[in-house]
């Protein structure tokens, strides 16, 4: 049992590292693949968005078709694809390196907490089980400013790729001996129609927000983009309120709580992303540090959300959902916000407690939002709006990455410098955050309902006003944020 608990916590820190290590190698990058703003984006939104489409499938596609025979997929895929991106002679192969990585770890992610709470049926067990799972994969988030700086100084960007060849290596060896196949046979079917309605939709958009700077916001392949992504939405939308068993079940917007807690997800991937996308690339370019040193001094953030997550959970349960998360979001944004205001010639002991601020901010704010979308919910469906959740946090991570570029590359179109365009993109960020922060400060409660309703919607048990663990019952695949309430009790 302790051998599954190894393989699937370093499975998902094998994920969560690919998350953040990619950032310090992005001015590297730049530099030896002779690229713009616009090739970093891909590389980072060509991972984000594979995994944010097909993350809800994923987890349906293990226990349909085996937790065991999925998450060794995912490892192959995933280091197969890291040698494509280590390998790769040219940008377009990289972009199409990183694709392959996405859906690598969308199979792989969901199927090692499938594994989990198969292999840990007693409710008790299965808590402290996730509780680590969570903890020691979460530190892939922090260690990849360092280790990402560190290989980049050393060898070059193609070494952060690299690294995951010999944790795939052992994770593929030690998983054929040591996982035991299952499955859940009354896993529903796959909703071909919605993934891929989805995925080419938000793609579409991605690529008119990406594009739109070099090609001109009213070329007719930009103006065509906007338009096939709204049409394939807006099909998405029509495909899941017809299918029997659809990918994205729409009654569950029909609860206010759900539909904020949502709402705000999007922005905190948006602003948490879209910034960080940048954080390397501020010190490098701008206040002219080496690319390990930046590295270094991108970790107040991720350090933040590591030590504070675990606590998120608790205030929440103490002081409720909007109270924490409103508050979580106006530190984030007052910290972005900061970040606007910092130059070349600010001096780091300026600079970090704004990084950190923000980090505090983001990290209470997802683990209570992700618990306010499961509150909403009945308990039956607590894994599905919990994956819902996840998914959320990377569409918005994939917009922010393109819409806080696109503000850089305009600003300098414009004539303006690099710097300024990050100060403007910072703030962007920040007062989208400020704002998130007054909506949910108003609006993140349950719709005041009848008893007699709201014991129906919540299969005969009346709705909490607190956060609730429930069983992942369609098993998706929640970060480390996702999993921090649980990790408290």
């Amino acid at each position: 049992m302790k051998a599954l608990l190894a393989l699937t916590c370093a499975g998902q820190f094998m994920v969560l590292l690919d998350n953040t290590i990619v950032g310090a190698a992005l001015p590297d990058m730049q530099q030896r693949l002779h690229t713009g703003l616009t090739g970093l984006q891909w590389i980072v939104d060509a991972y984000v968005l594979l995994v944010a489409m097909l993350l809800l499938s994923g987890g349906v596609f293990a226990d349909r078709f085996g937790r065991r025979r999925v998450f060794l997929a995912g490892v192959v895929v995933l280091t197969a694809a890291s040698v494509v991106c280590a390998l790769a002679p040219s940008i377009g192969w990289l972009i199409a390196g990183r694709v392959l990585q996405g859906v690598g770890a969308a199979a792989l992610s969901p199927a090692s907490l499938a594994l989990l709470t198969a292999a840990y049926p007693v409710p008790g067990e299965r808590v402290r089980a996730i509780g680590l799972w969570a903890g020691f994969s979460g530190l892939g988030l922090a260690a990849g400013p360092l280790v990402g700086g560190m290989l980049v100084e050393s060898f070059g960007w193609p070494a952060i790729f690299l690294v995951n060849v010999p944790i795939g290596a052992v994770l593929l060896l030690a998983g054929l001996r040591v996982l035991k196949e299952s499955r859940n046979p009354g896993a529903p079917p796959i909703d071909v129609p919605g993934t891929v309605l989805s995925a080419a939709g938000v793609g579409a958009v991605t690529y008119g927000l990406i594009e739109g700077g070099s090609r001109g916001w009213t070329s007719p392949l930009i103006l065509g983009s906007f338009t096939a992504g709204l049409v394939l939405l807006a099909a998405f939308v029509v495909v899941e309120a017809r299918v029997p068993t659809p990918m994205l079940p729409l009654r569950l917007f029909r609860q206010r709580l759900f539909t904020v807690s949502n709402t705000a997800m999007v922005v905190v991937g948006f602003a948490l992303m879209g910034s960080s996308f940048f954080f390397s690339q501020f010190f490098v370019y701008v206040q002219d540090t080496s690319i390990l040193v930046a590295g270094l001094r991108t970790l107040p953030v991720s350090l933040a959300m590591v030590i504070v997550s675990p606590y998120a959970g608790r205030l929440a349960a103490r002081y409720g959902f909007r109270v924490v998360v409103s508050i979580g979001l106006a530190l984030a944004g007052l910290g972005l916000l900061a970040l606007g205001f910092v130059h070349a010639d600010t001096g780091y002991g300026n600079v970090w407690w704004r990084l950190a601020v923000a980090g505090i901010g983001f990290a209470l704010t997802m683990s209570p939002l992700t618990g306010a979308a499961i509150q909403a919910v009945s308990p039956q469906e607590g894994g599905l709006a919990s994956g819902v959740s996840s998914t959320t946090r990377q569409i918005g991570a994939v917009l922010g990455v393109a819409v806080l570029g696109a503000i850089v590359h305009m600003q300098e179109s414009g004539g303006a410098s690099f710097e300024s365009g990050l100060n403007n993109a910072f703030l962007a960020a920040g007062a989208v955050t400020l704002a998130c922060s007054m909506f949910t400060g108003l609006w993140l409660t349950a719709a005041r309902t009848p008893r007699g309703a709201r014991a129906e919607q919540s299969g005969g048990q009346a709705v909490s006003e607190r956060p609730l663990t429930a069983p992942p019952s369609r098993l998706t695949s929640p970060s480390l944020s996702d999993c921090c309430d649980t990790w408290d009790r």
